[in-house]
C-alpha cells in the first residue's frame, strides 16, 4: 500500500479538528473530526476491500519478430460477489520504447475499468509494436486502486505472468544469393552426390574402389580398360553456409535500429532463414563476451536457435575480425560458402585481407558484404574513411569476391536482390 501525501494533510486536519474540539467541548467541532476520521479510515480500507479476491491474467505470445504488432490479452475476474469500481491495469513491458532508450523496469498503467459486477469478467486487447529485438521479462501484470479519494494506492500482481518475449530481427526476402553451386544443381549432372556435399565438376577418372556410387561409372573407359573405372569430382561449392559475424565492439557504429550491428544481425538471420528454405545447412559464429557458435545444420529447429542468439547477440565482444575469420578457414569444408560482414574499422584491412586469402587456399568460396561506416555516423560526425577503404574494395575485387554495399537506410531486400 502506497499512502500519498495529500493522506498526511488529511490527517493533519483531523488532528487539529480533535484538538480544537477537545478545546471547546462543543459538538460540531468533534462532528467534523469524526468526518475527517472517517474519510480517512474509508481512504485507506475501501482500496484494500475492492482489489479483494479479484484476479488478472496476461495471454501473450512468447516470440515475435521485430516491426511486427502483436496482441496483448488480459482477464480480470472479480471472484466476489459484490461488483468493483475504479480499477487500474498495470503491467512491466521493456520493450514499449526500447529504440528511444534503455529497457527499464518502470510500470506502465494500461488502462481503467470502471466496473466490474459480482463474479463477472473483463477482457480486452492490447496492441503493441515490437520495436527492437531482445529478450524481455514481463510482468507481473497487475491491478491497482485508490478510489474513491486517492488517498492510498493498493496494488495486487496475477499469478502466473511474469514470462519472458523474445523479439526476433526483422527478416528481409532473399530469391537468390550468389553461390557457386546449391541443392538443385547437385543431382542435375551425371554425378550424385552425397546430400549435403554440394556442386562439383569432373576432375578426372580413378578405378572403382568399394562404396562408390554406381552412377559414377564411366562405361565407355571401363569396356576399353576392361576395368571398372569411375568418374572423380573436385567440389566447386558445398551446398552449406558460414556466416561470419563481427560482434567486436569498436566494429558497430551507428545507433538504435541504424547502427551496423543491428543491420548485420538482420542479414545474418535473413540468410539463415534463406538456407532453411532452401534445405542448406549452415553455421554461424562470431565472438562477442559470450561467442554465438552454431555446429552445420538444417531445418526449421536448426534456424530458431539461430534466431534466439541473434536476438540477444551484443557487440561487447574484444576478438578482431581477422582472426575469426582464421578460426573458420581452419575448419571450413572446401567449396564452403563464407558470408562476409565486413564492419570494422578500416586500419585492421591489411589483417583481414590475409584472412580472407587464407579461406580461398583452403578452397572456400566468399560473400562479402561491406558497411559503409561512414553513412552510420550521425550527420557531421563521420570522418572520411574512403581512401584507406580502397584497399579493402580492391583486394575483394582481386580475390573475385562478389561484394555488397550497404549504407545506413539502404532498403535491404532492394540491396540483395537487386
Amino acid at each position: 500500500m502506497a499512502i500519498q501525501r495529500r493522506f498526511w494533510i488529511l490527517a493533519g486536519f483531523a488532528l487539529a479538528a480533535y484538538a480544537g474540539a477537545i478545546a471547546r467541548e462543543q459538538s460540531l467541532p468533534w462532528l467534523l473530526a469524526a468526518l475527517i476520521g472517517g474519510g480517512l479510515l474509508s481512504g485507506l480500507l475501501w482500496p484494500y476491500l475492492l482489489l479483494k479476491r479479484v484476479a488478472i491474467r496476461r495471454i501473450a505470445p512468447q516470440r515475435a519478430l521485430e516491426g511486427d504488432t502483436v496482441r496483448f490479452e488480459f482477464e480480470v475476474h472479480n471472484r466476489g460477489r459484490l461488483p468493483r469500481f475504479m480499477l487500474e491495469l498495470a503491467d512491466r513491458l521493456p520493450f514499449v520504447g526500447a529504440t528511444e532508450q534503455a529497457p527499464g523496469a518502470d510500470t506502465r498503467l494500461l488502462g481503467g475499468i470502471a466496473y466490474i459486477p459480482g463474479d463477472g469478467r473483463r477482457r480486452f486487447e492490447l496492441a503493441l509494436q515490437c520495436e527492437k529485438r531482445g529478450f524481455y521479462r514481463l510482468g507481473p501484470v497487475g491491478l491497482a486502486s485508490s478510489f474513491p479519494l486517492g488517498l492510498a494506492e493498493v496494488r495486487i500482481a496475477g499469478e502466473r505472468t511474469t514470462q519472458g518475449f523474445t523479439i526476433y530481427p526483422k527478416l528481409f526476402p532473399i530469391q537468390a544469393l550468389a553461390l557457386l553451386g546449391a541443392p538443385s544443381q547437385i543431382h542435375r549432372g551425371a554425378y550424385c552426390l552425397p546430400e549435403g556435399a554440394g556442386a562439383a565438376e569432373f576432375a578426372g577418372l580413378r578405378e572403382y574402389r568399394s562404396g562408390d556410387n554406381p552412377r559414377h561409372v564411366h562405361w565407355p573407359t571401363t569396356a576399353r580398360m576392361n576395368e571398372l573405372m569411375v568418374k572423380e569430382f573436385e567440389p566447386l561449392a558445398s551446398a552449406c553456409l558460414y556466416i561470419a559475424l563481427d560482434l567486436a565492439k569498436d566494429a558497430n557504429v551507428g545507433r538504435g535500429r541504424h547502427s551496423t550491428l543491428e543491420y548485420a544481425i538482420r542479414i545474418a538471420a535473413s540468410v539463415a532463414g534463406y538456407a532453411c528454405r532452401q534445405n542448406l545447412h549452415s553455421r554461424l559464429l562470431g565472438y562477442g563476451t559470450q561467442a554465438v557458435r552454431f555446429a552445420s545444420g538444417k531445418g526449421e529447429l536448426h534456424f530458431q536457435n539461430i534466431l534466439d542468439a541473434l536476438a540477444v547477440a551484443d557487440s561487447d565482444g574484444r576478438t578482431p575480425y581477422a582472426e575469426l575469420l582464421t578460426d573458420i578457414a581452419l575448419h571450413c569444408q572446401r567449396g564452403e560458402t563464407v558470408v562476409l560482414l565486413l564492419s570494422e574499422p578500416p586500419h585492421r584491412d591489411a589483417a583481414t585481407l590475409q584472412a580472407l586469402a587464407l579461406l580461398r587456399a583452403r578452397g572456400a568460396n566468399l560473400l562479402a558484404v561491406t558497411f559503409d561506416r561512414d553513412s552510420f555516423f550521425p550527420s557531421g560526425a563521420g570522418v572520411d574513411t574512403a581512401p584507406r577503404r580502397r584497399d579493402l574494395t580492391l583486394g575483394l575485387l582481386e580475390m573475385g569476391v562478389p561484394n555488397l554495399t550497404v549504407r545506413k537506410g539502404d532498403d535491404l531486400t532492394e540491396v540483395f536482390n537487386p
